[in-house]
């Protein structure tokens, strides 16, 4: 995977999917991003649109939205892949979660493709407190979520940036699963204080039940989209994903970057002022 034989079409422009892209343009890697406004667009839903984005591209950054965990997404990473490979992609990073077997069936997809992988299974991003969902929680003051006092191993979203850099331009990152964590494990009570010394704001975390939190999103989204969200939030968030792991480091040769490094150049950037929210 020399530089000057790469094409990478970098999917979706995103939380990690825009960090990659500028990744790249900085190393001067020759690369295209495809999402439903670029000027070659990619559209999930508009299958006539995938075999224009990847013509030309020998190496894939996959994300899928709006989750791999929602049905029939392991059914299009399949069809996806496939095409991918016949029109000549030999590399597919895929972005996905961790401690979810629903994605799993999507892992199999790309392993099984024809090209070689390198999957990103990843914790919980820092970022959905500052351009996701759980940005206009933080800007209101209080940030009520089904986590109860569960710890999660928080993840840097610049880090899976990085480590899908890596994985897309250097060959020893082939046939890889990279389980992705923080470097520590802290609670929403805790994940919400770091984030309210750093912004000098007043937000609390309140902890609600489920069905609490899926009557909330009744109001803001479709019947269909809060059912997948409250099953998904009901099997994430119930500790078995309360353990670091070194995927980082062996990725990177590194310690990934802490909570409280990402509040402090969130709130230096102005991202509880004013912010918009973005896919992965």
């Amino acid at each position: 995977m020399k530089s000057e034989q790469l094409t990478i079409l970098v999917g979706g422009g995103g939380k990690t999917g825009r960090r990659v892209a500028s990744r790249l343009a900085a190393r001067g890697m020759p690369f295209r991003s495809a999402s439903r406004s670029s000027a070659l667009p990619f559209d999930w839903e508009q299958e006539q649109t995938w075999a224009p984005a990847l013509h030309g591209a020998t190496s894939l950054y996959l994300t899928y939205y709006p989750d791999l965990a929602v049905p029939g997404a392991s059914e299009q990473i399949r069809r996806l892949s496939r095409l991918a490979v016949e029109c000549g992609v030999r590399h597919i990073v895929l972005l996905a979660g961790r401690g979810e077997p629903q994605v799993w069936a999507s892992e199999r997809a790309v392993r099984e493709s024809g090209a070689s992988f390198t999957i990103l299974r990843c914790a919980w991003f820092n970022q959905n407190f500052s351009e996701s969902f759980l940005l206009e929680p933080v800007l209101e003051g209080n940030v009520a979520f089904p986590a109860g006092d569960l710890r999660e191993p928080f993840l840097d979203v610049e880090d899976v940036a990085d480590v899908a850099v890596a994985a897309l331009t250097d060959p020893r990152h082939l046939g890889q699963i990279y389980d992705l964590t923080g470097p520590r494990l802290l609670s929403f009570a805790e994940a919400v204080l770091e984030i309210a010394r750093a912004s000098q704001r007043n937000v609390r975390y309140t902890s609600i039940s489920n069905a609490a939190y899926a009557e909330a999103l009744t109001t803001q989204l479709p019947a269909e989209q809060v059912s997948l969200l409250s099953e998904l939030f009901a099997m994430l968030l119930d500790g078995h994903n309360a353990l670091l792991t070194d995927g980082v480091e062996r990725a990177l040769g590194r310690k990934p970057r802490d909570f409280a490094d990402y509040a402090r150049d969130a709130a230096l950037s102005g991202a509880w002022q004013n912010g918009k929210t973005a896919p992965a």
